[in-house]
């Protein structure tokens, strides 16, 4: 059950200013100009990272791209030897041309990834901004082919191809992460799988961090990576992959990610399905009659739920039922939407089925009525 009345769109920003075992210093709106003069800054977020970080930074120290570069670390209260390791590096590094900037706090707690995130860009100079994952290995052209992505698209999230560490560890993720069309990176922003070029993926100029940032700083819990795409996405900002496999993405059960709950990526997309979409609609069809699309439909705002002019099926026995009735509302006669053969099914549709999860039989069914995503139709599971 939703309370679509008092659902936020998104939540505040929540900025830290003080407590860190290093001084803070502002992050103002821009760099000032005697810091410029680097065009790419790595920028790597570290908590507990030891064991993943000589095959990391090997990685940087492997990039092929002939432009200036440095690696901004931000340590978020690590327990283990992570900046040392960090350090250890320096030597090297530098002898690269690399410039280390390193800092971080030994308070009790982690700060959250949207903290340190914020605190390594702050303290970077580099007038493009790549995101690096402590425990990911970037491939060696990845700095090089997505800067000179990024230069024809200044204002544009640039993400890549990956492959998947544990091979096979979220295969369906995986395969969606590296097969949906450029087009789709635009029209897909609403499925459960998130942004649709992955945070550890993201390549972009400064500029358009500063205009769209900073990353929400929550904490544990909160998906910063989604509410900054999301906020990209409404400031008109663009969504790009290099098609090539640039990064070792890799999987295991302490990743932040496992913090941030389904309810919470849930309300935050149904929000933004609606601020996006369904406010701009006069009407729409659910696709799927069955548990998900009775959920969407329950968590929609009243307005909202009064342009579902039906739900739409293949299941005969859903069909046959004729309708379905909202036993949770208040109002009297309580609501009663008829539900429909997919093929019968008025555009524009919000499909409520997982993509890939039935043997291409949703694929085909889509296929057969010839409709355009992103405008006839968007997938939302």
């Amino acid at each position: 059950m939703c309370d679509s009345a008092t659902s936020d769109l998104m939540p505040p920003k929540r900025l830290r200013t003080a407590g860190s075992e290093e001084e803070e210093k502002p992050c103002g709106g821009h760099v000032q100009e005697e810091r410029r003069g680097v065009d790419v800054s790595i920028i790597m977020p570290m908590y507990n990272a030891s064991p993943w970080l000589d095959e990391c930074l090997q990685a940087v120290l492997d990039q092929d791209f002939t432009g200036t570069m440095e690696l901004s670390v931000f340590d978020d209260a690590s327990t283990d030897d992570s900046r040392n390791v960090v350090e250890g590096w320096r030597e090297k590094l530098e002898a690269k041309g690399i410039s280390l900037v390193m800092s971080g706090h030994s308070s009790a707690q982690p700060r959250g990834v949207g903290y340190a995130k914020n605190k390594a860009i702050c303290q970077s100079r580099g007038q493009c901004l790549c995101f690096q994952d402590a425990d990911d290995v970037m491939l060696p052209g990845r700095v090089r082919l997505q800067h000179e992505a990024s230069l024809l698209r200044t204002n544009a999230l640039i993400g890549c191809k990956v492959r998947r560490l544990p091979e096979g560890s979220t295969e369906r993720y995986t395969r969606w992460i590296n097969t949906i069309s450029q087009e789709q990176l635009v029209t897909q922003v609403y499925t459960s799988h998130g942004p649709t070029v992955i945070m550890p993926t993201w390549f972009c100029s400064r500029d358009w961090f500063l205009k769209v940032g900073p990353f929400d700083e929550g904490g544990k819990g909160v998906p910063e990576d989604l509410l900054f795409f999301y906020q990209s996405v409404r400031q008109g900002g663009g969504v790009a992959r290099v098609d090539q496999v640039l990064l070792l993405y890799r999987y295991h059960e302490t990743a932040a990610t496992h913090s941030v709950t389904e309810e919470t990526i849930w309300r935050l997309r149904v929000n933004f399905l609606q601020e996006r979409l369904l406010s701009q609609w006069e009407s729409f069809t659910i696709w799927n009659a069955g548990k998900q699309g009775r959920k969407l439909y329950r968590c929609l705002s009243a307005t909202n739920q009064k342009k579902v002019r039906a739900f739409c099926d293949v299941d005969q026995n859903k069909i046959q039922k004729g309708f379905y009735t909202y036993e949770e509302s208040k109002e009297r006669p309580k609501p009663r939407v008829p539900v429909v053969h997919y093929a019968a099914a008025a555009p524009p549709l919000v499909v409520c089925v997982k993509l890939d999860m039935t043997d291409g039989a949703l694929e085909k069914n889509l296929d057969s009525l010839h409709l355009r995503e992103g405008t006839d139709y968007v997938h939302f599971n």
